[in-house]
């Protein structure tokens, strides 16, 4: 971490606890328009491009603005009850930002749900850059989002951490040339990310949270 000045991090299954209101949603939306259901496993498959390609690849163009119309509105309407941030999260970017640590988001996830989950949950505030599915032309496991961050701040990989639970995550992150950290408390692919070259693995908030405290602070007693 002596060199680490950004954290990009993944959404879903990393800061959010969402993926239940996401494949909910989902379903709620083919089967009002397809008559059908898919499991966790099915949806998950989908995605890489935001929810409204998915969901537009499925029932066609002519109904896809209706029917992200019903997205976003059961996803906001059910977001309190069914999805929050992990446990730890908020103090983890309280103090990452303490530290004066650019963070970013790059997410998979289209910019509307981003947008709600971060304003519904309060964390909107700690993130310098917010890359969405709807920003990029190449969507996960590219690393266009990535590299967009190390534009925008004028970054090197060697300076750039990403943080993700997902196979699409580590890919993106060593197309960019940047360090990984797997995170996987709530990782769908964990089985995958875990066959994977990664710098490193964590299994709960806390041992994240603790290793960042402890590489933070042993950069500063060598800076000092």
């Amino acid at each position: 971490m002596k060199h680490i000045s950004c954290i990009i991090f993944d959404l879903d299954g990393t800061l959010t606890q969402t993926n239940e209101l996401i494949f909910a949603t989902f379903n709620h939306v083919t089967e009002k328009y397809l008559g059908k259901t898919y499991n966790p496993d099915e949806i998950t498959k989908m995605f890489g491009p935001p929810e409204e390609i998915a969901i537009e690849r499925l029932i066609g163009k002519e109904r896809i603005d209706e029917a992200m119309d019903d997205f976003y509105l059961f996803y906001e309407k059910h977001h309190p009850r069914m999805a929050n941030a992990y446990h730890g999260i908020r103090e983890m970017l309280e103090y990452l930002k303490s530290k004066r640590l650019l963070l970013a988001i790059f997410t998979g996830k289209g910019k509307r749900s981003t947008l709600i989950s971060l304003d519904i949950l309060g964390i909107k505030k700690y993130f310098d850059s917010i890359i969405t599915g709807s920003d990029v032309e190449n969507h996960k496991p590219s690393a266009e989002g990535i590299t967009r961050v190390m534009k925008e701040f004028e970054l090197a990989p060697h300076q750039v951490l990403m943080v993700g639970d997902a196979v699409a995550d580590v890919k993106a992150a060593h197309e960019a040339g940047v360090k990984i950290a797997a995170v996987l408390w709530d990782s769908y692919g964990k089985e995958k990310v875990m066959q994977m070259e990664v710098d490193y693995i964590f299994h709960n908030v806390s041992e994240f949270f603790g290793w960042l405290k402890t590489s933070l602070n042993h950069s500063e007693n060598i800076d000092g």
